[in-house]
């Protein structure tokens, strides 16, 4: 079996849930605006985000997606939003573009990058 690559996954995305394809592509082009510099590859069945080190990823799961941070343990996180209980690992799970979660994601993209 050939391995993923990232536009492979997301054309496989596109194609079987549009909604969670728009959370992604929107979460991605966040990302990349907020540091050119990122780059992404397929590890984990999801997308994962580096600069010099891993930062995070995104995951696309049946009834949500979910955005991790590497080292969300760390960030300031007012309106209590990210979930998990993890030594440094914390995420957001998003269901739909409304989500409190995916409106603030930018708060949270910026922390990433500032690890």
């Amino acid at each position: 079996m050939k391995k993923q690559n990232v536009q492979e996954f997301l054309g496989a995305l596109a194609l079987l849930d549009a909604e969670k394809h728009n959370l992604v592509m929107t979460a991605r082009e966040k990302l990349m605006k907020l540091n050119s510099e990122v780059k992404e590859r397929m590890m984990y069945g999801g997308i994962m985000f580096s600069i010099t080190e891993d930062l995070g990823g995104i995951f696309v799961y049946k009834n949500h997606v979910s955005f991790e941070f590497g080292q969300g343990v760390g960030f300031d996180d007012p309106e209590r939003l990210l979930e998990g209980s993890g030594k440094f690992r914390r995420h957001l799970k998003i269901k739909s573009i409304h989500d409190p979660s995916f409106v603030n994601i930018d708060f949270y993209l910026k922390q990433m990058l500032c690890q």
